[in-house]
């Protein structure tokens, strides 16, 4: 019995492999985009190149105004030293206002 099934084993699934490649063959090909122009024609019409320079938004670094350093070791004094801005770096983040984003 066993060598009875064996025997039709091979042509049903030949069979089966040819009805489901046929019916993949006739499935609709998927959709392609449109070709663009033949880069060897010389009169295609081709879209105008845009150029957008990497510096349009560039903003200038602005310098602060120097100070003197006598005035400016009196401010840190008066703030707390040096203690000051490691509380400040220390310190979270504050939150962006509403609207804008972080990069």
């Amino acid at each position: 019995m066993f060598r009875f099934l064996m025997h039709w084993r091979l042509p049903v699934t030949m069979l089966l492999v040819v009805a489901g490649t046929a019916n993949a063959q006739t499935a609709a090909p998927p959709s392609t985009p449109p070709r663009a122009a033949d880069p060897t024609d010389a009169q295609a019409e081709v879209p105008a190149a845009l150029y957008k320079s990497a510096f349009a938004g560039y903003r200038r670094h602005a310098e602060a105004a120097p100070t003197a350093w006598k005035d400016a070791n009196d401010t840190v004094t008066r703030i707390g030293g040096w203690r000051a801005y490691a509380r400040e770096a220390a310190a979270p983040a504050a939150p962006a206002p509403a609207g804008k984003t972080t990069p």
